[in-house]
């Protein structure tokens, strides 16, 4: 399964998948990275988390073939989530119910120049891994429910804590924003997660640099 670090982490969680490969956000990354998995002979397919699903080889079920789509598409994850749960005799909210507990929320600081977001992003990753994480659980560790336990630089900087909670920090590629994406157990927590960490970027004045409290 090939799809965007922003998507959210339920899909390592459910097990489903023995090949998962997370890219920079843009359907162009996630075919690159479905690809790279066909070469390899195996069977692919990726997502965006706007809904937008490819399958980019065929699928074979009770004697019929349905082809490879290698394209964007709506309608098939819309059919196939109905018809598994017709086949096991859920209702949809049961159906979900059945995945790990995951809920993503985002949002935008807007008239953020986006050479305050690189430079954000540049000092907060300053240092080895273990200074990496050791800033970012002094921005965020009250927050988020503990220590940093690691980041992901694929597509700005996505940050897993031992609660479970994630932060994810991107630079917007065609306005003067950054965009904040969060994850957690609940929705609640998640739309509460994304407005503190909102609000702890905004405080921050990188004028003169990295700010001391974050320096230590």
């Amino acid at each position: 399964m090939a799809t965007p670090v922003s998507s959210n982490s339920a899909l390592e969680l459910s097990g489903w998948f023995a090949d998962v490969r997370r890219t920079r956000i843009g359907s162009p990354f996630v075919i690159e990275a479905m690809n790279a998995l066909l070469a390899k002979g195996e069977s692919a397919c990726g997502y965006e988390a706007n809904g937008g699903f490819i399958l980019g080889s065929a699928v074979t079920r009770d004697g019929r073939t349905l082809g490879a789509l290698p394209t964007r598409d709506a309608v098939l994850p819309m059919v196939a989530v109905l018809a598994d749960a017709r086949a096991k005799g859920l209702s949809l909210a049961a159906l979900q119910a059945q995945l790990p507990p995951r809920f993503t929320n985002s949002e935008r600081l807007q008239n953020y120049p986006t050479s305050q977001s690189q430079a954000l992003l540049a000092a907060l990753q300053q240092g080895a891994e273990a200074d990496v994480l050791a800033r970012l659980t002094r921005l965020f560790g009250d927050i988020a429910g503990g220590e940093a336990q690691r980041f992901d630089a694929t597509d700005g900087l996505r940050t897993t804590f031992a609660s479970g909670d994630i932060i994810h920090l991107r630079p917007s590629g065609n306005a003067p924003e950054l965009r904040v994406y969060t994850e957690s157990a609940t929705a609640e927590r998640a739309a509460s997660l994304n407005q503190q960490a909102l609000d702890r970027v905004r405080d921050l004045d990188m004028s003169a640099g990295l700010p001391e409290c974050l320096a230590e």
